[in-house]
C-alpha cells in the first residue's frame, strides 16, 4: 500500500509564536511538512520559510488561502485578526488551528464557529494547557472522580516581565493572558459551565499605563454551575521567571500541578539555595505546543473532530468578556452562554 502523502500545513504570522509553530510542523511532527508562510511583513515571510525549507511565502493571505497546496492553516497573527482569518480560511476548505483567543466578541467568535461548521472543516483552538501532561494527568484524575466533587479550583499565569506595555491592546490581561486560565478551569472541572464572575484588576506593575487602559494585575473570582468556586489570577511581572499553576480540590482529595523550575536540580553554594527557574513559556510548555499541533494534524488526518474546539474558545471568551464587565461595573456579572 502506498504511503500517505505529508499534510500540507502553511503558517500565517511569523514572529515569536509563529515561528515556533513552523519549526513545529517543519521538524517535529512526522507526516506533516510547511508548505507556505504567509505575513504581511515581505521580510518576515520570506526569512522564515527559508530557514526552514517552505516552499512559498505569501504577504497576501487570500493568494495564501487560494493555494491548493496547502490543506490546512495553522494561525498565529494579533488577537484582533483571528476570526476573520478563521472564517476566511474555513470558507477556502482549510482545516484551521487558531492561537488564542479565537476572537475577542462573542459575536466573532460564533461567525468563526459557524464557518467552520458550515464548510465542514476542523477548528482546534491552542489552549496548550490541555496538552501539558500534568494537567491532563489531573483532568484525567477530575473525570475519573479520584478526588471527588470538585469544590474549589485555582489556576495561575504570571508571566516574567512587561518589557514594554506600550503596545499592548487594553484588556489584555483577560482576553489574552487569563483567557488560558479560564480554559484551564474548565478543564479541570468537566462537564461544569461558569455562571457567575466577579474581577478585580489594576496596574500595579505600570501605574503610568493605567490611563491607557493597560492592567497588569487582575484575580477572578468564579463559580460554576456544579457549584465549584475557582480563582484565577496573573501578573506580568515574575521577577523569577515564567509561573504556571493549577489546584482542584475536591470531596475526596486534592490535585496540585505546574512548576517554575526548570529541572528538580537545587543548588546550594555561598550565596545560598537557589533553583533555575523557567523564563519563556516556549521552555515550559514546549512539549505541550508540539503535543497540540501533532493532534491538530492527527484529527485533519483522520477526518476526526479536534479535543480543543471552537465552542471551548467561545466559553473561555464569555468568561473573560464577563470579567471585563465586572472590572468596569465594580460588580458581579453573569456568563453569557452559548444558544442551545
Amino acid at each position: 500500500m502506498p504511503s500517505q502523502p505529508p499534510l500540507a500545513v502553511g503558517l500565517i504570522g511569523a514572529g515569536r509564536m509563529g515561528s515556533f509553530h513552523a519549526t513545529t510542523l517543519a521538524r517535529r511532527i512526522p507526516g506533516v511538512r510547511l508548505a507556505a508562510v504567509a505575513d504581511p511583513v515581505p521580510d518576515a515571510a520570506r526569512r522564515l520559510a527559508d530557514h526552514l525549507d517552505a516552499p512559498v511565502a505569501y504577504t497576501d493571505i487570500a493568494a495564501f488561502l487560494a493555494d491548493p497546496e496547502i490543506d490546512a492553516v495553522v494561525i498565529a497573527t494579533p488577537a484582533r485578526t483571528h476570526a476573520d482569518l478563521v472564517e476566511a480560511a474555513a470558507r477556502a476548505g482549510k482545516a484551521v488551528y487558531c492561537e488564542k483567543p479565537m476572537a475577542v466578541t462573542l459575536a466573532d467568535a460564533d461567525r468563526a464557529v459557524s464557518a467552520a461548521r458550515e464548510a465542514g472543516v476542523a477548528l482546534q483552538v491552542g489552549f496548550n494547557r490541555r496538552y501539558d501532561e500534568g494537567f491532563r494527568a489531573a483532568h484525567d484524575k477530575v473525570a475519573a472522580g479520584s478526588i471527588g466533587t470538585p469544590q474549589l479550583l485555582r489556576s495561575l499565569t504570571r508571566d516574567p516581565k512587561l518589557a514594554d506595555p506600550a503596545p499592548i491592546p487594553p484588556w489584555t490581561i483577560f482576553l489574552e493572558t487569563l483567557i488560558h486560565d479560564f480554559d484551564t478551569l474548565r478543564f479541570l472541572n468537566p462537564g461544569a459551565e461558569a455562571v457567575e464572575v466577579f474581577a478585580l484588576a489594576d496596574a500595579l506593575v505600570r501605574p503610568d499605563f493605567k490611563d491607557r487602559g493597560l492592567l497588569d494585575t487582575a484575580v477572578v473570582t468564579i463559580r460554576f454551575d456544579n457549584g465549584a468556586l475557582a480563582t484565577a489570577e496573573a501578573n506580568f511581572q515574575a521577577v523569577y521567571g515564567y509561573d504556571v499553576r493549577g489546584e482542584v480540590f475536591g470531596s475526596a482529595g486534592m490535585l496540585t500541578m505546574g512548576e517554575v523550575r526548570r529541572t528538580h536540580l537545587t543548588s546550594y553554594g555561598p550565596d545560598g539555595v537557589s533553583a533555575e527557574s523557567v523564563s519563556y513559556d516556549q521552555d515550559l510548555f514546549r512539549d505541550a505546543y508540539v503535543a497540540e499541533l501533532a493532534d491538530f494534524t492527527d484529527c485533519v488526518r483522520a477526518g476526526r473532530a479536534p479535543a480543543v474546539t471552537g465552542e471551548d474558545a467561545r466559553a473561555a471568551l464569555a468568561i473573560a468578556l464577563a470579567a471585563i464587565e465586572s472590572v468596569t461595573t465594580g460588580g458581579p456579572v453573569r456568563v453569557e452562554r452559548a444558544a442551545e
